[in-house]
C-alpha cells in the first residue's frame, strides 16, 4: 500500500500541494514540539508524528541530532510480472520488492556522547528493482524514494516507496533470503538523505507532508546467537 500522489509541475498546484502540507504539520505540531527527553515516554505512533514535524518544521536543528531511520526488515516477497510494453511485438518484465519492517529513528546526543534508538512503528516498503526509476509515479533526477505515514492506523503505519537497480538487488538477494537465522538485514535512511518534501526542496517529491529520499543503504549484520540476542536488545528495542 502506498500514497498516490500527482505532481505536475506548474504553480498553482505547487501551491496546492504546500497548503495541504501545512494542514498536515499542524495536526502533528502538537507532538513534534515535545522536547526528545519525552521521546521515552511517547508511543510510537507520536514518535513518528514528532520524527515527521521536526524533519518539515525544524530541519536545522534536527539534523544536529544526526537522526537515521532503521527499518529492521521483518519479510520479504519478490513479485516478477510480463506485460506489453509501448513498442509491438515486444513485452517486458518487471520486477518488485515488498518488505514489511519494523522501523526506528536513532539519534546521537554529542553533549552527552550517547545514542538511543526508538520505535517508531511498522511499516511496508515497495521497490521496483530497475535500472531507471520508476514512471508511475515518477520521482526526481536522483531520487531513490519517499516515506509516508497513516498516523490513522495502528500500530503506526509507515510506507516506503522506491527503486533500486538491478546491481543493488544482485547484492541485496543472497542475505535477504540466507537461511541463517542469525542474519539480518536493514534499511538505512541516513539524516543527510532524507528531505521534506515541500517549497524549497523541489529535488524531491511525494505527497503532501511526506519525506524525499536520496539514498536507500542496506546493512547486513551477522552475529553468533547469543550475541545477537544481546545486541539486538541493545541497539533496536522492539
Amino acid at each position: 500500500m502506498r500514497s498516490e500522489y500527482n505532481h505536475k509541475f506548474n504553480p498553482d498546484l505547487v501551491e496546492m500541494n504546500e497548503k495541504l502540507r501545512k494542514d498536515v504539520m499542524r495536526t502533528l505540531e502538537n507532538y513534534g514540539v515535545r522536547p526528545f527527553s519525552e521521546l521515552p515516554d511517547m508511543t510510537e505512533a507520536e514518535r513518528s508524528k514528532w520524527f515527521f514535524w521536526n524533519l518539515h518544521e525544524n530541519l536545522d536543528n534536527f539534523r544536529k541530532l544526526e537522526p537515521t531511520l532503521i527499518g529492521q526488515i521483518m519479510c520479504t516477497q519478490t513479485t516478477v510480472s510480463e506485460g506489453q510494453s509501448m513498442e509491438p511485438n515486444k513485452s517486458v518484465m518487471e520486477k518488485r520488492l515488498a518488505l514489511t519492517c519494523k522501523w526506528h529513528i536513532r539519534l546521537v546526543y554529542s553533549a552527552f556522547q550517547n545514542e538511543e534508538a526508538h520505535t517508531i512503528g511498522e511499516g511496508s516498503v515497495d521497490l521496483l528493482v530497475s535500472d531507471s526509476p520508476p514512471l508511475n509515479p515518477s520521482l526526481r533526477k536522483n531520487q531513490k524514494g519517499y516515506l509516508d505515514s497513516d498516523n490513522s492506523l495502528y500500530p503506526n503505519q509507515l510506507f516506503l516507496y522506491g527503486w533500486v537497480s538491478e546491481a543493488v538487488w544482485d547484492e541485496l538477494k543472497q542475505h535477504l533470503y540466507s537461511p541463517s537465522p542469525n542474519c539480518q538485514t536493514d534499511i538505512l535512511l541516513r539524516d543527510n538523505y532524507v528531505f521534506p518534501v515541500k517549497a524549497g526542496f523541489d529535488f524531491v517529491v511525494g505527497p503532501p507532508g511526506s519525506i524525499g529520499i536520496t539514498n536507500l543503504e542496506f546493512r547486513v549484520s551477522s552475529y553468533s546467537g547469543e550475541r545477537r540476542t544481546s545486541r539486538r536488545s541493545e541497539t533496536l528495542p522492539r
